[in-house]
């Protein structure tokens, strides 16, 4: 629904083609930009008429990391309650980490895709959206590019890894369906580790982040002097990675016409240029990954049957977060101890009281949007473990008292299933601090401790000594 007021957007940026390519996409949305071409201006305009009203301000960060920051600071100093979003080229933890503690709403590395920058805009400034601690961050972590880095035990997704993992060592195409941000590119990446073509090349392109002039040249490649603008010859992924893996990322984006190209390359194993004179064989896999179930698109006549089944050779579909609220708990504690690698954070732990509530919201961004939370709540605590009252914004969406009655209303970290990199701990080790626990509760009173624990005193006595456990524990 288009809005009913204008809305005011202060772009620093000195680069003259990408503040106009920010300005024209802010203007569909019902944004004016105003351009300040260096910090010194931006302050400036802070306090004119037109800088009183502004709603939001995106930084793109040319200057060192340090004086990009300052500026936040200071911009943040003059206006607290402006979202500032940084754009960078850099994918530094560290720099994130810098950029939000001086004030930035979202880090967005580019290159950027022109919805998400506009999605991020709309997160950061609608009232209605959590502001802070749910803006996306598309900072990136390196990940183990395998099956057992794909943290989960909820049989819809243990299934859909069974799947993955026995199509990985075919030569089909596969087509991996889920809603953004379920993990789609980390399972292709495990599934080409996996594959007999894994030492050759794998690369993706993505339909969604690339300009729709360009989905053919990305593609297939063209001759120089093919069209206007074609100065240069142009490899197409296809051709360029003959023997390995192509994914193909946000294929429902693509338009109808490419699609027939595309079917016919799959169907002939031959790719041709654009404005080439013959074609050239190609032997790659290819891997589609959709946002959104193909078959309805074809349905709807949007996508074409016939290139549908040829990529649907098979089809893994990754369930949503929302769908597996049970993995919350081993997913948070794997991605808190990845964070706590980078430069500038520190591990950390995670109360079951944070749990309950990161348990009870939904997540429309998936496990991403998870990853960016976790990684925002992380860089402002000042304790040793998470609790409810580092997720601000999502306590107001979903009130304190439900997910804290989940646990019994403490904050106590409890006894915790998980390592910190989400697999079970030994058995051994459960019981240990399940024994514990209950002589801390009972006040040490061994014959209510057996009790309670459904086993005999002589029982618990011999596992006390087994496990090294001190009655007084």
């Amino acid at each position: 629904m288009a809005e009913t007021h204008e809305r005011l957007l202060m772009l620093i940026d000195d680069e003259p083609a990408q503040c106009r390519l920010i300005t024209a996409l802010a203007s569909r949305e019902g944004w004016r930009t105003l351009v300040a071409g260096d910090p010194e201006t931006a302050i400036a305009m802070l306090g004119t008429r037109q800088g009183m009203q502004l709603n939001a301000i995106i930084l793109d960060q040319w200057v060192p990391g340090d004086d990009a920051c300052s500026l936040i600071a200071e911009l943040k100093s003059r206006r607290p309650a402006l979202p500032i979003l940084m754009l960078t080229t850099s994918a530094s933890p560290l720099l994130a980490v810098e950029a939000m503690r001086a004030g930035a709403t979202d880090y967005l590395i580019k290159p950027i895709a022109p919805d998400r920058l506009m999605q991020a805009l709309r997160m950061a400034t609608t009232l209605e959206a959590p502001r802070d601690e749910l803006a996306p961050l598309t900072e990136k972590m390196p990940s183990s590019p395998d099956f057992e880095a794909m943290i989960g035990a909820t049989p819809t997704f243990r299934a859909a890894l069974a799947v993955a993992a026995k199509a990985a060592r075919g030569h089909y195409p596969v087509l991996v369906e889920g809603e953004s941000g379920t993990g789609k590119e980390m399972l292709v990446r495990a599934m080409h580790a996996a594959s007999p073509r894994a030492k050759a090349p794998l690369r993706i392109v993505n339909i969604g982040s690339t300009p729709a002039n360009s989905v053919e040249s990305a593609l297939f490649g063209h001759e120089k002097g093919a069209f206007p603008g074609a100065f240069d010859r142009q490899i197409g992924a296809l051709q360029n990675c003959d023997g390995g893996t192509l994914v193909i990322d946000e294929i429902d984006r693509l338009s109808m016409e490419m699609q027939d190209r595309l079917l016919e390359a799959v169907r002939t194993g031959q790719v041709r240029p654009t404005g080439a004179r013959h074609s050239f064989r190609v032997d790659v896999r290819i891997v589609a990954a959709s946002n959104l179930p193909l078959s309805d698109m074809v349905a709807g006549g949007i996508f074409l049957p016939e290139l549908h089944e040829a990529l649907a050779h098979v089809t893994v579909s990754l369930p949503a977060l929302r769908e597996r609220t049970g993995d919350i708990p081993p997913l948070s504690r794997h991605f808190l101890a990845r964070i706590g690698e980078q430069p500038g954070l520190r591990e950390l732990g995670i109360t079951d009281g944070a749990l309950s509530l990161l348990s009870a919201y939904d997540w429309p961004g998936n496990v991403r949007q998870l990853q960016a939370v976790l990684f925002r709540a992380a860089v402002f605590c000042d304790g040793d473990a998470l609790t409810s009252h580092d997720f601000p914004q999502l306590m107001d969406m979903i009130g304190a008292e439900q997910p804290l009655a989940a646990s019994g209303g403490h904050e106590s970290s409890g006894v915790m299933l998980y390592t910190a990199d989400g697999n079970l701990r030994p058995l051994e080790e459960i019981e240990a601090d399940v024994i514990r626990l209950a002589i801390g509760l009972y006040r040490g009173r061994m014959t209510e401790v057996a009790r309670r624990l459904g086993i005999g005193r002589s029982t618990l006595y011999r596992k006390l000594s087994d496990l090294g456990i001190d009655n007084a524990a």
